[in-house]
């Protein structure tokens, strides 16, 4: 199970309405990063009939059959803090991650 926060759903929508699109956010898992994977984040068109969908509060989180091993179990969240605002992923199958929290390691 992957879920995404009401915070985090909160953002999506903000995002989407603010450039007219519908609020769909797709995470996928990439080769590179300081720590070998990243994640890469963006508003998707549409979705793949073999997407995992995973919705709160009317918005959508979609990732692709590839990257789901990687993240299976995770939430993502929208955190704002002194240094930023971004989502960030909690991912239990991360072994380590890089400081900035966008490339982990399993």
């Amino acid at each position: 199970m992957i879920a995404l926060s009401p915070r985090a759903a909160l953002r999506v929508r903000q995002i989407a309405e603010k450039q007219g699109k519908r609020p769909l956010l797709r995470l996928s898992v990439e080769g590179g990063g300081c720590a070998g994977f990243q994640y890469r984040f963006g508003l998707a068109e549409d979705r793949a009939a073999d997407d995992f969908v995973a919705e709160t509060d009317g918005v959508a989180l979609v990732i692709d059959p590839d990257s789901l091993p990687f993240i299976e179990g995770s939430l993502i969240d929208y955190v704002e803090s002194l240094g930023g605002a971004a989502f960030q992923v909690k991912n239990p199958n991360a072994a380590s991650s890089c400081g900035c929290g966008t490339s982990f390691s399993v």
